[in-house]
């Protein structure tokens, strides 16, 4: 009789030992790869005219046109134009509308520079 009750004890801490295997199992691997693919479907959904992108072959261009029916995009790799599935995008290096703002903030940045420095001219030809 004592021998049936320790194998009974036993065969829970077996299927417990299972759950919690199969607990870290969808933690370490299931979840982590869902949510990758989730980035991808954003990043996917997320692409217009003018992106620069790089395909999984490495090729880099800027986004020419999309087309949601055959679900391709036109790449414009120095004046080549070539077609390619979207799942061909690897991934996106620069948006459209990021890229003109950034641009704007650059040259705004140097414009205080070149003030202070005219100003600190000015002060020097003031005290002579």
């Amino acid at each position: 009789m004592l021998g049936a009750g320790s194998v009974a004890g036993g065969g829970f801490s077996t299927i417990l030992i299972f759950v919690v295997f199969i607990g870290l199992m969808y933690f370490m691997m299931i979840r982590p790869q869902k949510k990758q693919q989730n980035q991808r479907k954003e990043m996917m959904d997320a692409l217009k005219k003018g992106d620069s992108v790089i395909t999984i072959g490495g090729l880099h261009g800027v986004i020419d046109s999309l087309n949601d029916a055959d679900k391709t995009v036109t790449l414009d790799c120095d004046g080549v134009y070539l077609v390619f599935n979207r799942s061909a995008i690897g991934r996106v290096e620069g948006h459209a509308a990021a890229a003109q703002p950034q641009a704007a903030k650059e040259v705004t940045e140097e414009t205080p520079v070149d003030s202070v420095d005219q100003a600190d001219d000015n002060a020097e030809d003031s005290e002579k």
